[in-house]
């Protein structure tokens, strides 16, 4: 396999863009990309959607996005797997370019989610648990996770006030992240008067659904990253667990998240004591505990423990949601993964900004979740020094 390095950034802000297709917005973040990469053509390019049929009734985007950029006759495909489709799309980039078969490929994860509202949108999410056994029942994510958090603080002895430092860290980001979708401060006090959405989770414990478009240009030639502190993906990883989260034989271990990292830590050739910087799928935060543990930052049960001893901040030891994570920034979607990449990679290139960690790091990890974790995509980047 050939090292394979990220040449070109690119993202749109995160919100409600009625103005803007599903299209447009995919133009934008492939033409920053590839401007950031020095203007490369890519050879292939990978799509990462969740709900584009449902929502957008719109599948087939490789094509689509290909010849709306002007790529016609390029190699494209859409990649979906739920939340994680993102991080599913990369890791084919990764693949692909690692192959020798591509030399340069564009991921990019696009969704527009807030065109409609009310039952076909939570129907449309709904189609990220099972079927069957689960969204029939009239099971939402919502009340999956609301599920997960009372049997979290059940067997823990943990309380709703343990998770409010997830949210309170993620705004306290955002508020500097020009892209978020929430640059609003909010205090543990606030935390906890929130409004419930499906007891114990509250409105402060879900991540909103948003649009936006991100993209990473993937290359194996270095000196295509040359304008910028070369950044390498250094491992990449992806495991599923069972769909319904019953079928588990034990819902408080996010299985998939615990193997997709032990692969990408076995091929960096790294431990998590050397992660600076990990941004986790935070779309509720009880899943932040649970990715924490699973990752290898936490023992089982102290996840929560991170968010109030202050771990998780910029100047902390293991910063997440470094620019707001799925919380403040939004969730895309399809396009979380992605933002997560370029989020990682502007923090080893030192270009965060005021969302800039508080020392400097080398390594730097994010993981994509699907569903309440039935797949976990890992991909662990590092700066070439």
């Amino acid at each position: 396999m050939r090292p394979v390095y990220i040449a070109g950034l690119g993202q749109t802000e995160v919100g409600e863009h009625w103005e803007l297709s599903l299209r447009e917005l995919a133009l934008m973040a492939a033409e920053e990309a590839v401007q950031d990469a020095g203007g490369a053509r890519p050879e292939a390019l990978y799509v990462g959607n969740m709900l584009a049929g449902e929502l957008s009734h719109q599948e087939h985007l490789g094509a689509l996005i290909a010849d709306f950029c002007g790529w016609r006759g390029i190699e494209a495909a859409t990649i979906e797997a739920a939340g994680a489709s993102g991080g599913a799309a990369l890791r084919q980039g990764v693949i692909a370019v690692a192959s020798g078969l591509i030399e340069t490929a564009l991921v990019l994860g696009v969704e527009k989610m807030t065109d409609k509202v009310g039952a076909g949108v939570n129907a449309a999410l709904a189609t990220s648990s099972d079927s069957d056994y689960e969204a029939a029942q009239g099971v939402t994510p919502a009340a999956l996770a609301g599920l997960l958090m009372r049997r979290y603080m059940h067997e823990f002895g943990a309380e709703l006030k343990d998770f409010a430092g997830f949210s309170v860290n993620a705004h306290a980001n955002a508020k500097t992240n020009p892209k978020a979708m929430y640059r609003n401060t909010i205090t543990a006090e606030a935390y906890l008067k929130a409004g419930m959405v499906a007891d114990p989770v509250n409105m402060f414990d879900t991540a909103p659904e948003a649009d936006g478009a991100a993209a990473v240009l993937l290359a194996a030639d270095p000196a295509r990253a040359a304008t910028h502190p070369p950044i390498r993906i250094a491992g990449s990883g992806m495991a599923t667990d069972s769909l319904a989260v019953h079928d588990r034989h034990d819902p408080l271990a996010l299985y998939a998240a615990a193997i997709s990292a032990r692969k990408a830590y076995e091929m960096a050739g790294i431990s998590p004591d050397a992660i600076g910087v990990f941004e986790l799928h935070d779309g509720f935060t009880v899943l932040a505990a649970l990715s924490l543990e699973a990752c290898g930052f936490a023992p089982r049960g102290a996840g929560c423990k991170l968010a109030q001893s202050g771990d998780i901040a910029l100047t902390g030891r293991i910063p997440i949601s470094t620019f707001g994570g799925l919380k403040a920034r939004g969730n895309p979607g399809g396009a979380t993964g992605l933002y997560q990449a370029v989020e990682v990679a502007l923090q080893l290139r030192g270009e965060a900004g005021p969302n800039q960690i508080g020392r400097d790091i080398r390594w730097g990890m994010a993981q994509s979740l699907g569903g309440s974790g039935a797949t976990a995509v890992t991909h662990i980047l590092e700066r070439i020094t």
